[in-house]
């Protein structure tokens, strides 16, 4: 079944949120105990969001908040859920949030062990890489957020976390239009951003997506979206990639339809239809190596321990791409 295309909004393509690699400090304040609480995903809380500008001047804007996600909204998963965002428009003008409306904020799970932060920060290296090689991938920016709870007189906690660009602001920067089909096939996508993304997963270890095929009662696809524009394939562009090898969260196991034992074994699953389009996709990867090891061993917040590990994880990748035989085995032959 096809719903209409959501029409994407007119934002400007240069979202000051997303200009800078730092990570911006803000804080949120509101009744954070009811939100962990409760954890729904259709009521709003009110609240602020405060932060300085370049010449050290404070902004405030009202806010409402919720929490949101699947997995990570259950409180047996994280004791922090991850939260959506709902500023007004027209307060964020002249601010580093201009244009931003509706934004998703991955958070920091356990405030009480830091090295779910760390967690965290791969998991937005994981959006930083795929940025390296497509354009059609969702803007993240790192924040180190102090949360400001009203419930328990103002108690506070600062994290590192990051936030996502709203998926209609990605279409507007292509001026396209996001798709809420509940599936699709192989030939309708775009097979050079296919085959990318394919890798990509492969990259950090990802099994748990579809490019195609949403999971029951939900728009297509699992940990990924639709973009469309007329007369072109769709473009598939993922998220969510907290099960995934790099960055090996203590709740992610692999699915058990395939045969691996751990997230950090990789595996595979581009769609065959893809495979004239490999060797392109895999002189891209090549030749973004040095930029991806760069961002790793640049990343602000990443413990020496977590950076070495992502390191190493990463360059086993690239010794796979040197190898033919090993490139044949396990991506070619290997495809769905």
């Amino acid at each position: 079944m096809m719903s209409l295309p959501v029409l994407a909004q007119s934002d400007s393509n240069d979202a000051p949120l997303f200009a800078d690699q730092f990570a911006l400090p803000i804080q949120i304040s509101g009744p954070i105990s009811t939100l962990m609480k409760e954890r729904s995903d259709t009521e709003y809380l009110d609240g602020k969001l405060s932060f300085a500008d370049d010449s050290g001047e404070i902004h405030e804007l009202d806010l409402r908040f919720r929490a949101r996600g699947n997995f990570r909204r259950k409180k047996s998963t994280c004791w922090f859920p991850p939260v959506r965002l709902n500023v007004k428009k027209k307060q964020t003008e002249g601010t580093v949030f201009a244009g931003q409306n509706i934004l998703k904020i991955v958070t920091h799970c356990s405030p009480k062990s830091k090295r779910y932060e760390q967690y965290i920060i791969k998991e937005y290296l994981a959006y930083k890489i795929l940025e390296l090689h497509t354009s059609y991938s969702f803007k993240a920016r790192l924040l180190r957020t102090t949360w400001v709870d009203t419930d328990r007189d103002n108690e506070t906690v600062e994290k590192y976390g990051f936030v996502i660009e709203h998926k209609k602001n990605l279409a507007a920067r292509h001026d396209a239009k996001m798709a809420e089909f509940t599936s699709t096939r192989h030939s309708k996508l775009d097979h050079k951003q296919a085959s990318i993304v394919s890798v990509f997963q492969y990259l950090i270890g990802n099994t748990d997506f579809s490019l195609v095929k949403a999971i029951e009662g939900k728009s297509c696809c699992h940990n990924a979206v639709l973009a469309i524009k007329e007369g072109a394939p769709f473009f598939s562009i993922p998220y969510d990639f907290d099960f995934s090898g790099l960055v090996d969260a203590p709740y992610a196991e692999p699915s058990p339809n395939f045969s691996i034992r751990s997230v950090t074994s990789r595996l595979y699953r581009g769609n065959c239809s893809v495979n004239a389009e490999l060797t392109d996709t895999i002189a891209l990867f090549q030749q973004k190596k040095d930029a991806v090891i760069e961002l790793i061993s640049d990343q602000e917040g990443l413990n020496d321990r977590a950076r070495s590990r992502t390191l190493k994880f990463v360059n086993k990748f690239y010794k796979e791409l040197d190898n033919p035989e090993k490139f044949e085995k396990k991506l070619v032959r290997k495809c769905l």
